[in-house]
Protein backbone atom coordinates (compact mmCIF):
# COMPACT_ATOMS: atom_id res chain seq x y z
CA UNK A 1 0.00 0.00 0.00
CA UNK A 2 1.48 3.27 -0.62
CA UNK A 3 2.06 6.05 1.94
CA UNK A 4 -0.25 8.65 2.48
CA UNK A 5 0.95 12.12 2.22
CA UNK A 6 -0.57 14.93 3.57
CA UNK A 7 0.37 18.49 1.90
CA UNK A 8 -0.78 21.40 4.01
CA UNK A 9 0.12 24.88 2.03
CA UNK A 10 -1.85 27.58 0.95
CA UNK A 11 -0.25 28.12 -2.10
CA UNK A 12 -1.47 26.16 -4.88
CA UNK A 13 1.63 26.45 -7.27
CA UNK A 14 3.86 24.95 -4.15
CA UNK A 15 1.46 22.18 -3.56
CA UNK A 16 1.51 21.55 -7.37
CA UNK A 17 5.33 21.74 -6.99
CA UNK A 18 5.82 19.05 -3.93
CA UNK A 19 3.28 16.52 -5.71
CA UNK A 20 5.33 17.09 -9.13
CA UNK A 21 8.54 16.61 -6.76
CA UNK A 22 6.92 13.47 -4.96
CA UNK A 23 5.73 11.72 -8.02
CA UNK A 24 9.58 11.58 -9.18
CA UNK A 25 10.90 9.36 -5.73
CA UNK A 26 7.35 6.81 -5.67
CA UNK A 27 3.72 6.83 -5.87
CA UNK A 28 1.87 8.17 -3.04
CA UNK A 29 -1.72 8.65 -1.88
CA UNK A 30 -1.37 12.68 -1.96
CA UNK A 31 -4.07 14.62 0.61
CA UNK A 32 -4.16 18.59 0.50
CA UNK A 33 -4.77 20.84 2.86
CA UNK A 34 -5.02 25.15 2.24
CA UNK A 35 -3.99 26.26 5.78
CA UNK A 36 -3.08 24.92 8.94
CA UNK A 37 -6.55 25.07 10.32
CA UNK A 38 -8.03 22.84 7.16
CA UNK A 39 -4.77 20.51 7.37
CA UNK A 40 -5.38 19.83 11.08
CA UNK A 41 -8.58 18.94 10.47
CA UNK A 42 -7.76 16.43 7.25
CA UNK A 43 -5.20 14.80 9.34
CA UNK A 44 -7.15 13.66 11.90
CA UNK A 45 -10.01 12.78 9.06
CA UNK A 46 -7.25 10.92 7.22
CA UNK A 47 -4.40 10.01 9.72
CA UNK A 48 -1.48 10.60 6.68
CA UNK A 49 1.96 8.59 7.47
CA UNK A 50 3.45 11.64 6.56
CA UNK A 51 2.68 15.52 6.40
CA UNK A 52 4.18 17.97 4.80
CA UNK A 53 3.57 21.31 6.43
CA UNK A 54 4.39 25.47 5.37
CA UNK A 55 4.60 27.58 7.94
CA UNK A 56 3.04 31.11 6.74
CA UNK A 57 -0.61 30.53 6.33
CA UNK A 58 -3.77 32.77 6.96
CA UNK A 59 -6.37 30.95 9.23
CA UNK A 60 -3.84 29.23 11.03
CA UNK A 61 0.05 28.96 10.51
CA UNK A 62 1.73 25.91 10.41
CA UNK A 63 3.29 26.51 13.56
CA UNK A 64 0.05 26.34 15.36
CA UNK A 65 -0.83 23.78 13.21
CA UNK A 66 2.10 21.54 14.25
CA UNK A 67 1.36 22.06 17.97
CA UNK A 68 -2.35 21.31 17.41
CA UNK A 69 -1.30 17.90 15.70
CA UNK A 70 1.17 16.81 17.77
CA UNK A 71 -0.42 17.54 21.12
CA UNK A 72 -3.18 14.74 19.74
CA UNK A 73 -0.64 12.49 17.84
CA UNK A 74 2.84 12.77 19.40
CA UNK A 75 3.54 10.31 16.79
CA UNK A 76 2.76 12.82 13.89
CA UNK A 77 5.54 12.92 11.35
CA UNK A 78 5.82 16.33 10.04
CA UNK A 79 7.89 17.65 7.53
CA UNK A 80 8.28 21.54 7.17
CA UNK A 81 8.71 22.79 3.80
CA UNK A 82 9.23 26.03 3.56
CA UNK A 83 11.30 29.26 1.82
CA UNK A 84 11.91 30.51 5.82
CA UNK A 85 15.15 28.89 6.66
CA UNK A 86 16.16 31.03 9.49
CA UNK A 87 17.76 29.09 12.71
CA UNK A 88 15.19 30.54 14.90
CA UNK A 89 12.44 29.45 12.79
CA UNK A 90 14.10 25.96 12.12
CA UNK A 91 14.62 25.51 15.81
CA UNK A 92 10.86 26.57 17.09
CA UNK A 93 9.23 24.14 14.48
CA UNK A 94 11.71 21.36 15.80
CA UNK A 95 10.84 22.07 19.02
CA UNK A 96 7.29 21.71 18.23
CA UNK A 97 7.95 18.42 17.29
CA UNK A 98 8.70 18.48 13.30
CA UNK A 99 11.49 16.03 12.18
CA UNK A 100 12.97 18.15 9.77
CA UNK A 101 12.60 21.50 7.42
CA UNK A 102 13.00 21.15 3.48
CA UNK A 103 13.94 24.36 1.96
CA UNK A 104 11.51 25.70 -1.04
CA UNK A 105 11.51 25.65 -3.67
CA UNK A 106 11.47 21.83 -3.09
CA UNK A 107 14.35 19.48 -4.72
CA UNK A 108 13.92 15.74 -5.41
CA UNK A 109 17.14 15.18 -3.07
CA UNK A 110 15.79 16.86 -0.67
CA UNK A 111 12.10 15.75 -0.64
CA UNK A 112 13.67 11.56 -0.62
CA UNK A 113 16.37 12.43 1.78
CA UNK A 114 13.77 13.90 4.38
CA UNK A 115 11.33 10.77 3.00
CA UNK A 116 13.91 8.44 4.48
CA UNK A 117 14.51 10.12 7.69
CA UNK A 118 11.14 9.86 8.31
CA UNK A 119 10.89 6.32 7.00
CA UNK A 120 13.76 5.85 9.85
CA UNK A 121 12.28 7.52 12.72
Amino acid sequence: MNQKILIIDDSKVSRMMLKSTLGKIDEFEIIEGVDGQDGAIKYWEHRPDITFMDLTMPVMDGYKAIELIREGDPEAVIIVGTADIQTASVKRVLDLGALTVVKKPFQVDQVRDALNKAAGS
